[in-house]
């Protein structure tokens, strides 16, 4: 059995003190390595870095998924069932927008799978799914 390799993603921000308030505190990160211009946090064990772009303020594209307008540039992590009701809590309770309402995703189908997507304050989306049965995660 392999062990999954961490991922790196790079993103941008229009404010490096907002970035950090958000993935610190609403999303409990922890930060790494850091200079005037990024910061890395730790995002469930993967590596993403905040990198400063003045006036940065997302995109808004999306596309239809399941009734839903999922913005077309996102990132996020796959939870567990439990960790994703969780953070789902936590988040609700900390008046964050969901951009789509925590709620299951494909019932009934392959790929079944419960969803929420926030942004953070420069505008990126980012997703949180979970599935009830892991092996659903690819299912066609």
């Amino acid at each position: 059995m392999s062990t999954l390799s961490p991922f790196h993603l790079a993103f941008p921000v229009g404010d490096l003190s907002d970035a950090r308030r958000f993935y610190l505190d609403t999303l409990g990160c922890t930060e790494g390595r850091s200079a005037d211009d990024w910061v890395d946090f730790n995002f469930y064990g993967h590596q993403i870095v905040a990198h400063l772009e003045p006036g940065y303020s997302g995109n808004v594209a999306a596309n239809e998924v399941d009734g839903d307008a999922v913005p077309v540039r996102h990132f996020g992590i796959v939870l567990g069932m439990e960790q994703w009701h969780t953070l789902a809590e936590k988040l609700k309770s900390s008046d964050v927008e969901f951009i789509i309402e925590p709620h299951v995703r494909f019932e009934g189908k392959p790929g079944e799978q419960a969803t929420m997507f926030i942004r953070d304050p420069s505008g990126n989306a980012l997703e949180f799914k979970a599935f009830a049965d892991m092996s659903q995660l690819f299912k066609k």
